[in-house]
């Protein structure tokens, strides 16, 4: 209906060649009709002079020509005008979008389409649910509804990473529909007071009745485009931004008009939003959507996530401009920066923010590089969407693992988690998204609790050269040359360990070279891996070329210790440990405490420690990243006796007996939690009461109340050890005051 039925395709088939030979001269003269104010057009044909005034950024700037068409095109643009345009919806619209576009754009450029109810996981408890709620609360109050009625007419909705606009169009949607049911409401109220509906009549105190009766409904919306705001990068998406909220608005003028009988115009069109194209981390939201005394905004979106090693120059660039007073801000993911430039935005005003980020800046070295900054602004988070796959139904559509994270002014109101649609409030979200105190974990090079160091696993960085990626390698070089054997070492990673994989490595130490050096395949092996070293830009490496037969960097010489895999999937309920001998060397992909206690395993593979590394772990995908800094060194435990310690080591060697039993079997099969043996299952289990006995003796009754006991315990020992530190700092002074 924003033309007449038919209007546009039929004046085609019926005004141009079959041969497509004049319909550019046709589309040319036909756009300066639609922008052409009716009484400025003279000596145009009816068909012509039919067409409404449109106005638009079409129109603006430099004249834009239609190519020239063939019999085929011409023939596919009637076509396409023949399909049913009325239905389109930001779903398809912003499928149609990303399919068109190329794929370098899609991934780099805010192209990515958002399904409407992955939207909805933002906008409603941002702000929709409480304004529903207002809605049914004042539902037989006139004034109540008035006032509702002029507060969403003044919200404003800002995305700064806008895309194609689909965020701006659903909350421009949601609002209008909010609009329509509150006049119908209003409607309502005044027929059961005017007697035309007497059945509503017990329901609706006499007051308000009265009221009701009184008012006089002006059916028009309240609800401008002007009030909707965004940054995009690029320019193409930029204008379909605007188009589609003009695509939303008349799509909504029609509901409108369904609804009362009458409605806004739709054409001429007016402005489309305050969609500005640029760069959002050089812009001045200010200056895009002021902040004015009394205004309500709502800033949303799906900015561009890129971990630090995704980054283009540009923007780390722009990362160093929004986040240059961070410390190592260089490890924060690009979204940071709109997060930064948003929690200062809505400090200090009536503005919330809710963004859809991965997980990655809730989880590891991240939070504590970035979450004090958003607290420090006063701000607390309002809700968040705990971790869960973004997909949709677009033409090679995105895929990553993300949360969606709301973020105010601290206040009094609710508080909520969302995990599989299942809302819980809380008193308190922290920056790892779980409830509890909003404590921060800082890496640390030593552990807090009394535990051993742990390291990673050697690097080779040998183009593989040291390395026997089967049995048949190894045997090939020992059958040959038996001298070899004291050459050759077991070699694991996080892969070999978890799947049982076999492969050997060449560990030569100095006075071990000569011998090397008399068998030939090691010999041309220690001088592939220098001439591969001799070719690095990387300093570290090219100053090992001369010891080829080394790994390049070693934390320690071969010999026993306890194992962690630096990856492990997210399925298992443990992640699998355990034991090496001094034969064995481990890679970088694995972490290693060497020659530990054994009760050390009891620790690492247990429930509660489990619960920590879920919370403040990085990712890989979705798969846990173990590390010392933050996993282990960080991990809250508390002393215990010489009798905790020789019980949990009961317990470890139960678990070690009850794999032994499946010896066939991979740790990956052994932990697969559908296929755990019952006999392991159950051992870890007793292990994990066990553990739990060292926190205190009533057992927990929930993660949720072992993170937040854990958190408590972390602050606690923080603490101390600054107050230990601050009482060794004055002691040194009083020793050096005396001498």
């Amino acid at each position: 209906e924003i033309f007449t039925k038919g209007q546009f395709t039929n004046g085609i088939s019926s005004h141009t060649q079959a041969d497509g030979s004049d319909l550019k001269t046709y589309l040319d003269t036909l756009f300066e009709v639609l922008n052409t104010d009716y009484n400025q057009r003279k000596n145009l044909p009816a068909f012509l002079s039919a067409f409404p005034y449109v106005n638009g950024g079409l129109f603006k700037g430099d004249k834009h020509y239609a190519p020239n068409f063939t019999r085929r095109s011409r023939q596919v643009l009637i076509e396409s005008g023949e399909l049913d345009w009325s239905a389109i919806n930001p779903d398809i619209f912003g499928s149609m979008i990303q399919a068109v576009i190329t794929p370098e754009h899609r991934g780099g450029l805010g192209m990515h389409y958002t399904s409407v109810p992955n939207i909805m996981k933002v906008i409603e408890p941002l702000f929709l649910t409480e304004l529903y709620e207002e809605f049914e609360a004042g539902k037989y109050d006139p004034r109540r509804l008035h006032k509702l009625l002029e507060r969403i007419g003044k919200i404003k909705i800002f995305d700064p990473a806008c895309g194609s606009g689909n965020f701006l169009i659903i909350a421009y949607k949601e609002l209008r529909l909010l609009e329509i049911k509150i006049l119908q409401q209003l409607q309502t109220l005044q027929k059961v007071a005017t007697g035309f509906e007497p059945k509503q009549l017990e329901l609706i105190p006499k007051a308000q009745l009265t009221l009701a009766a009184s008012y006089q409904q002006t059916l028009f919306s309240r609800i401008e485009l002007y009030n909707f705001y965004g940054i995009e990068l690029d320019d193409f998406a930029h204008e379909v931004a605007i188009l589609s909220l003009w695509l939303a608005q008349h799509q909504m003028n029609m509901r409108f008009k369904e609804a009362f009988g009458t409605g806004n115009p739709t054409l001429p069109l007016q402005a489309g939003g305050n969609i500005v194209q640029g760069n959002a981390t050089r812009i001045d939201w200010e200056k895009v959507c002021p902040k004015k005394e009394g205004d309500e905004i709502y800033i949303l979106g799906n900015p561009p996530y890129l971990g630090s090693s995704m980054q283009s120059s540009e923007q780390k660039i722009d990362l160093a401009i929004v986040c240059n007073e961070f410390e190592n801000y260089k490890n924060l993911d690009y979204i940071a920066c709109w997060f930064v430039k948003g929690a200062s935005y809505i400090s200090i005003c009536n503005a919330q923010l809710a963004l859809v980020s991965t997980n990655s800046i809730c989880q590891g070295e991240q939070v504590g590089l970035l979450w004090p900054f958003i607290f420090n602004k006063n701000l607390e988070v309002s809700f968040a969407h705990q971790s869960f796959k973004w997909t949709n139904n677009a033409k090679s559509k995105a895929a990553v693992i993300v949360v969606v994270i709301g973020l105010r002014n601290l206040s009094n109101k609710g508080k909520y988690l969302m995990n599989d649609n299942v809302r819980q409030a809380v008193k308190n979200i922290n920056p790892y998204l779980t409830s509890g105190a909003s404590a921060f974990l800082f890496r640390r090079s030593t552990p807090l609790s009394n535990l051993p160091i742990m390291v990673k696993g050697n690097y080779a960085t040998d183009d593989g050269n040291l390395i026997l990626n089967t049995e048949e390698e190894k045997n090939n070089i020992i059958e040959l040359y038996p001298e070899s054997k004291s050459l050759i070492k077991k070699y694991i990673g996080s892969q070999e360990f978890i799947n049982n994989i076999e492969r050997w490595c060449l560990w030569i130490d100095d006075d071990q070279l000569t011998l090397a050096e008399s068998i030939k395949p090691i010999k041309e092996r220690i001088e592939a891996v220098s001439e591969f070293r001799s070719k690095s830009k990387a300093p570290s490496t090219s100053e090992k070329t001369n010891v080829g037969h080394r790994f390049i960097q070693i934390q320690s010489e071969p010999k026993a210790g306890l194992v962690v895999p630096s990856v492990s999937s997210e399925r298992r309920k443990y992640i699998p440990v355990g034991f090496v001998d001094h034969e064995t060397v481990v890679n970088a992909q694995c972490l290693i405490v060497y020659e530990p206690e054994p009760y050390i395993f009891s620790i690492i593979t247990s429930r509660i420690h489990m619960v920590w590394v879920r919370a403040v772990a990085g990712r890989l995908k979705s798969d846990y990243r173990y590390s010392s800094a933050l996993c282990f060194y960080c991990f809250p435990f508390p002393p215990i006796s010489k009798t905790q310690k020789e019980e949990l080591e009961l317990h470890v060697y139960k678990i070690i007996d009850e794999r032994q039993k499946d010896s066939e079997k991979t740790l990956a099969q052994l932990y697969d939690p559908e296929k755990m043996p019952d006999g392991l299952r159950e051992a870890h289990h007793q292990l994990d009461l066990a553990v739990e006995r060292c926190y205190r003796s009533k057992p927990f009754e929930s993660d949720e109340e072992r993170l937040e006991y854990l958190f408590k315990l972390y602050e606690q020992m923080i603490a101390a050890e600054k107050d230990k530190d601050s009482l060794f700092k004055t002691e040194l002074k009083i020793k050096k005051g005396k001498k």
